[in-house]
């Protein structure tokens, strides 16, 4: 065996370039590896279509005949054969579809251009470049270094044609760096430009930014209200000083933002006052919350706590005992006639509200006719609550978390107040219910009373000079206690 292997490495090796019969063996075995990999791979790729196989090049002639002249001028007939070459069919390129502009959009570019006065500025001059490098560095965020070099183009070229676009810029940088101390240097910056070009168009985005400033800082109705008052005051200088700015609906969409906040913190007082039985306070609160901000989204609920409040003080006149019936029926008329106004106003304004139904109930257990709004109030009471936002999971994170102002629920139709009503105090409240207290029992009294001239020159004179009214004692009390002393001093006269 070992002599008919060795024979065969000597054959092998005198006619192949193989050292021995196992490294031929191995190298046969790759190369048929290799072949049958190549093999698979090929039955594995997909048929080309006719139209996506390039079909080979073919020559295809071409003759052209012609007649010239030689020499003699005489006619010849030539023949030429041309051989042009073409493979298959080629793609077919897709055409670029043109965008034509319509007419609003050449009349919106033209507009731009006779707007934008430093269109045609050369890009080269040198407060240009420092402008532009500015302008990037606050797209950046880099606004330390856009303020220096904005300093030093108006402070270089003090008569530059970027001077008002460079100092909007500087206040813009304030502002978009935020915090409080920016937010204030933003404000003094935008009111400085408010002065220096005040019938720029500039000057409405100056001032539409200070109201951003205070409102940006606005904090919840039960904290500091003093931002929100500001940004009130801001946006109204803003609607009354440029009617004609094209921001006037943005600024009238944060004014209704701003008087949503307002009016929520005062209905909150209100309800708190109303907890505590005093409702001339809640009075007050309800009544200036109706006459300041009537586009508040909750007004059923404000109109129908007014009611409650003049309901309870009919009430409160009911339980007082050993009173004329005569003037305690003319309160009692009076503070349920408050209260019915109130109720039906609900109805026939806020037809569309969540509980109108509630103010439908009062009126029913009043014995009072149940008004039917119009269409026309039914329509618009109908396109105030559906221009309201609603509650989505992500304003309830922020509410939960960033601690903002609850501004969901505020309409997004409807003229803002732009000048505050006379506001409506307690003081004012208690005051108008001891004078109609007065009025409706001192006549009573004086016809009850045989001397009446007499009984009214005493309770005049008492009524400013006594202790009584410097205690603030209520007008009924000192009618009785006047009374008590007017018989007791006849009593003793009578025992004399």
């Amino acid at each position: 065996m070992r002599a008919t292997d060795e024979v065969l490495n000597n054959v092998i090796s005198s006619r192949s370039f193989f050292p021995n019969l196992r490294t031929a063996l191995f190298a046969g075995a790759a190369v048929a590896c290799l072949l049958s990999a190549s093999v698979m791979a090929s039955g594995q790729t997909p048929s080309q279509t006719p139209d996506q196989t390039a079909a080979p090049a073919q020559a295809t002639p071409t003759v052209t005949t012609g007649t010239t002249t030689d020499a003699n001028g005489k006619p010849v007939q030539t023949m030429t054969a041309t051989t042009g070459f073409h493979r298959g069919k080629k793609k077919e390129e897709p055409k670029e579809e043109k965008v034509v502009e319509s007419k609003d959009t050449k009349k919106a570019v033209k507009r731009g251009k006779k707007t934008d006065a430093l269109a045609g500025v050369d890009a080269k001059l040198p407060d240009k470049q420092l402008y532009d490098k500015a302008m990037e560095a606050i797209t950046k965020g880099h606004f330390d270094v856009a303020r220096l070099d904005l300093q030093t183009m108006l402070n270089t070229y003090p008569d530059s044609q970027y001077q008002m676009r460079a100092k909007l810029a500087v206040a813009d940088s304030w502002y978009k760096e935020g915090g409080t101390a920016a937010l204030t240097q933003a404000e003094s910056e935008y009111a400085d430009f408010r002065v220096f070009f005040p019938n720029a168009p500039e000057a409405a985005e100056a001032q539409m930014r200070i109201g951003d400033i205070y409102f940006r800082q606005m904090d919840r109705p039960d904290r500091d209200y003093a931002k929100a008052l500001n940004a009130e005051t801001e946006y109204r200088r803003m609607l009354t000083d440029y009617p004609d700015s094209t921001l006037v609906p943005q600024a009238k969409q944060r004014l209704r933002d701003v008087q949503e906040v307002l009016a929520t913190r005062e209905s909150d007082i209100a309800s708190y006052y109303a907890t505590r039985n005093n409702y001339a306070a809640v009075i007050a609160r309800f009544q200036t919350v109706s006459d300041s901000y009537p586009l508040y989204s909750h007004m059923d609920d404000v109109l129908i706590g007014l009611g409650d409040a003049y309901e309870a003080e009919a009430r409160y006149v009911r339980g007082i005992p050993n009173l004329p019936e005569g003037g305690k029926a003319k309160l009692e008329q009076l503070y349920d006639g408050e209260a019915a106004e109130c109720y039906k106003k609900v109805v026939l304004e806020h037809a569309a509200a969540a509980h109108v139904e509630d103010a439908k109930d009062r009126l029913a257990s009043m014995n009072l006719p149940i008004p039917t709004p119009t269409k026309e109030q039914l329509a618009a009471s109908v396109e105030l609550e559906n221009s309201r936002s609603a509650y989505s999971v992500a304003s309830h994170v922020q509410l939960l978390f960033l601690h903002k102002p609850d501004t969901v629920l505020a309409a997004h139709l409807g003229d803002p107040t732009l000048t505050d009503p006379k506001a409506t105090v307690a003081p004012t409240i208690i005051k108008r219910a001891n004078d109609e207290f007065k009025n409706a029992f001192i006549r009573i009294l004086l016809l009850w009373h045989p001397r009446r001239r007499r009984l009214l020159q005493l309770h005049l004179r008492l009524r400013w000079r006594s202790r009584m009214f410097r205690r603030r004692m209520p007008v009924h009390r000192m009618v009785r206690v006047l009374c008590r002393r007017r018989l007791a001093r006849r009593c003793r006269a009578a025992r004399v």
